[in-house]
């Protein structure tokens, strides 16, 4: 049953990505991530009252509320990162990069969880980083379009999404999923409304296009959906296969964005995204 949620957290993750790219055209992206936290908190408010798991709050352990915090942060930071590349950069080239943070994620998964790397699945991750160097390789014009930040933004939040799967498959072990998703996501709130504060840019929600507001709130919908079916899925399956289905959702956003932005596929990152799939689907063979 796990494997199911985390094939449907790919598909809202893929959606997340389209309708957050909708939603910071001309809106800051340090002020949109505050703004979806606030709906992902509602989302994951409601679930938790739906389950009814809020009386378990009072039993979280020290340790398991602390390494939901640090996951939180790790969130966080990833959200800021990943948005802001969004708003810089074409999403087929930001997409990627996100993405390679499963091959982290299983080497982080095998040093601190101790879980195996079987044959196929140690083949599947270098597939994988074989397909993702094709798909981010420079294109001409980069530099010409003002898009080198783009990068950094992209390689951070990779990092810091590998930390948040490490530290929540951690966190989530002695807490029903919903509660750990809705604690994860208060942290993640208030460290993106001090960033707004930190930043001056509080006067700026006033000023956002009902428009992208609207894409905005359904992005915060989209990615409350896939939290819930991902840390489901965590808590129940193996950290290095969930996050690998998770990240079979570039399928799904580099067809959208074909059809939404009109961004087109080289052949040789098209080559990458179909090493980017079969790694994947290679690291779940057992």
């Amino acid at each position: 049953m796990w494997v199911l949620f985390a094939f449907l957290s790919a598909f809202f993750a893929g959606l997340t990505s389209i309708l957050a790219k909708c939603g910071i055209k001309k809106t800051d992206s340090t002020v949109a991530t505050a703004l979806r936290t606030i709906v992902v908190l509602f989302f994951s408010f409601v679930m938790v009252m739906i389950v009814g798991s809020v009386k378990d709050f009072s039993s979280i352990s020290s340790k398991t509320l602390l390494f939901l915090i640090l996951s939180g942060l790790s969130t966080g930071a990833s959200w800021l990162c990943y948005f802001k590349a969004l708003q810089k950069g074409n999403i087929n080239k930001v997409v990627p990069i996100d993405k390679s943070s499963t091959i982290m994620t299983v080497l982080l998964a095998f040093l601190v969880l101790g879980e195996s790397i079987g044959v196929w699945k140690g083949i599947g991750t270098l597939v994988m980083a074989l397909g993702t160097f094709m798909m981010i390789e420079k294109k001409e014009g980069d530099e010409k379009e003002g898009e080198r930040g783009w990068f950094i933004y992209a390689l951070l939040s990779a990092v810091f999404a590998s930390l948040t799967s490490i530290l929540g498959k951690i966190g989530i072990s002695g807490v029903e999923s919903n509660l750990g998703t809705f604690i994860r996501t208060i942290v993640v709130l208030v460290m993106s409304t001090v960033m707004v504060a930190v930043t001056g840019k509080m006067g700026e929600v006033k000023r956002i296009e009902r428009r992208e507001l609207g894409f905005i709130i359904l992005s915060g919908f989209a990615t409350g959906a896939s939290w819930l079916c991902y840390y489901k899925a965590l808590q129940d399956g193996e950290a290095s296969i969930v996050v690998p289905i998770d990240k079979l959702s570039i399928l799904f956003t580099v067809t959208l964005s074909y059809f939404v932005f009109g961004e087109k596929l080289k052949r040789k990152s098209f080559l990458g995204l179909i090493l980017l799939v079969g790694g994947t689907l290679m690291m779940l063979i057992r």
